[in-house]
């Protein structure tokens, strides 16, 4: 079931409190893929006001990348993929592959130089033939769907939200939804300025929100979210905001990565509240992949068995 209208969310979800049992509220495990030929895509630069104009320098982003693996893998096991100078956004894999009990999803990319990400082979067959899951492909004419760039997700109760913008069309939400298996999507507008969902909103673990009001459209769509989460919400400040704050995950039910610059940037009852619910930030300083327009979260991708 697809909901577009706050009211019919509050009501049927929020007011109901839906259980939590619909799956792991965290990931097992992780992959990513190295930034190997880390530089600016043009065609992604046309909607994406977070990227740097210039100064991309790749081998720190190389040295970056590798301390996000170093302590990623103090928490998960963690699976490292080769980038390529084809693919200069690759080491932003969870827009292209995401994945839940038993199934890859490779999604409906925008831009054709993310385009060419879902045609690698290597990760689909390492998901298949290793950890033994099928591989749905839903980049069917006329989709797009960059996965949970736009769609966050609460793992633990199986609800989607889905902020709508260039990065996702309606054909792409409903196959989304059909492809994540969610119990219910809250579809909404972000403004004309966001690009992805997961750069203002997370869930962390299914016990906390975390959402900057302003980036969506309707200030009720972002109530109708934070109504389920009753007093585990952290609104954020437009400083958090853009230092990417809101790109955090909860790589474990008790610890939530993120940049360094996002860490800094929070401001002292953000933590407070973080630390309220019963998580530990872990930061890590990845200043230069985020000149690429994203941060921590765009950077790994999560596997559940």
């Amino acid at each position: 079931m697809v909901i577009r209208d706050a009211r019919h969310w509050t009501h049927d979800f929020a007011q109901r409190s839906p259980a939590t049992d619909w799956g792991k509220p965290a990931p097992d495990a992780a992959f990513l893929v190295s930034p190997i030929g880390f530089a600016k895509a043009l065609e992604s630069a046309q909607d994406n006001v977070y990227m740097a104009d210039s100064g991309y320098d790749a081998e720190r982003a190389l040295a970056q990348h590798a301390d996000v693996v170093r302590v990623l893998q103090s928490i998960l096991p963690v699976h490292v993929f080769p980038g390529s100078p084809e693919t200069p956004d690759a080491v932003f894999p969870n827009n292209v592959f995401a994945s839940v009990p038993g199934r890859l999803i490779i999604g409906a990319m925008k831009h054709p130089v993310r385009q060419r990400e879902s045609h690698r082979h290597d990760l689909p067959a390492w998901f298949r033939d290793d950890l033994g899951v099928e591989v749905v492909r839903i980049d069917a004419p006329g989709v797009v769907a960059e996965l949970t760039g736009p769609l966050i997700i609460d793992r633990a109760r199986g609800l989607g939200y889905c902020g709508m913008s260039e990065r996702v069309n309606e054909a792409g939400l409903l196959a989304m939804h059909d492809a994540f298996r969610l119990r219910a999507t809250f579809a909404f507008p972000l403004l004309p300025t966001e690009y992805h969902t997961n750069v203002v909103m997370s869930v962390l673990a299914g016990r906390a929100l975390v959402l900057h009001r302003a980036s969506l459209a309707n200030s009720d769509d972002a109530d109708a979210i934070a109504a389920l989460y009753g007093d585990a919400v952290i609104w954020l400040s437009d400083e958090e905001k853009a230092a990417f704050v809101g790109n955090c995950l909860a790589v474990s039910d008790r610890h939530v990565m993120l940049s360094a610059a996002a860490d800094t940037a929070l401001r002292p009852q953000s933590r407070a509240k973080l630390a309220a619910f019963g998580f530990t930030c872990v930061p890590v300083a990845i200043d230069e992949i985020e000149k690429a327009g994203g941060s921590l979260r765009c950077c790994i991708g999560e596997i559940y068995r």
